[in-house]
């Protein structure tokens, strides 16, 4: 498999939290709330983390590298007050996803949001690409939404109703060079969404997806932007504007709340139109090119 690596391609960073953060809804939107958020130990879902505990809500996050999380865990309660507790587990294993469901629901006796976030990706085409590098990405986004969204309804949605938001991207809506893998993956989570809303609906569960775009200041970024600058970036985006993680975070706390009660199955693309504008496929294909003659 040729996976391109590149100099953005750092050791993870320890998560920060929002600096000066202002609220646009009252504090106590999710109070005693819980939720249970895979991959919240860094990027986008920690931020979406520390938006719901900023409001009342107390978490899980979960992933795979206990260190991280617990230092995260450890960030998120020194700043917001609300509880976060670090969950050790593989989505793409059902016996470690059931374990990790039952420690929360120990925890705190209830899971009433499931942000489903964990997520793997790199670059590489297609003719280069292992059998092994495309399955392990579906395991991980596709087969690890599954599990996680199962299990959660099984021991404790179900019976009780809550909210379901699946973290996608805009990957596969036209074609991404070098993304069929992700784009493929993120595709099959937003058609299980569709079912998932129509099946679970009459148990009061509401699943949507959230598809955010280009997100300044994370790992994605720094792997998948090809040295490209973020002026370069916003060039492309219709409302010339790169997202943050504190914008997805705040769609999520929306979609969490009884004021989405009506939307359910919807995919809420969240990239500022870039999607529809982005440069063509042999544009970005001369950028990757003059990208690899690089390294």
């Amino acid at each position: 498999m040729s996976v391109i690596k590149n100099k953005y391609n750092n050791s993870p960073t320890i998560e920060k939290c929002i600096k000066d953060y202002q609220y646009s809804f009252r504090k106590d939107l999710l109070r005693n709330k819980i939720a249970f958020i895979t991959g919240g130990g860094s990027g986008i879902c920690f931020t979406i983390a520390e938006i719901f505990m900023r409001h009342g809500c107390h978490t899980a996050i979960a992933g795979r590298n206990l260190e991280r999380l617990q230092t995260s865990a450890k960030t998120l309660t020194e700043t917001t007050g609300s509880r976060c507790l670090a969950v050790q587990m593989d989505v793409r294993k059902p016996t470690e996803v059931i374990e990790g469901i039952e420690s929360c629901l120990k925890e705190y006796g209830r899971i009433d949001i499931l942000i489903n976030g964990a997520a793997g990706n790199f670059l590489c085409p297609l003719e280069t690409m292992s059998f092994n590098a495309f399955k392990t990405v579906i395991e991980i986004d596709t087969l690890g939404t599954y599990n996680v969204s199962k299990v959660a309804y099984d021991k404790f949605l179900k019976s009780n109703g809550g909210v379901i938001i699946n973290i996608t991207a805009t990957l596969h809506y036209r074609g991404t060079p070098l993304q069929a893998h992700a784009g493929a993956a993120k595709a099959a989570i937003e058609a299980l969404t569709k079912h998932q809303a129509i099946e679970w609906g009459p148990n009061g569960v509401r699943v949507v997806c959230v598809a955010p775009g280009p997100i300044e200041d994370t790992e994605g970024m720094k792997k998948l932007s090809m040295g490209l600058s973020t002026a370069d970036i916003e060039s492309r985006i219709p409302i010339g504007h790169i997202g943050t993680k504190q914008e997805i975070g705040e769609i999520c706390l929306f979609l969490a709340t009884d004021m989405a009660r009506l939307i359910t199955s919807s995919v809420v693309v969240a990239d500022g139109g870039s999607w529809l504008t982005d440069v063509n496929v042999k544009k970005r294909l001369e950028i990757f090119k003059a990208f690899t003659a690089k390294m």
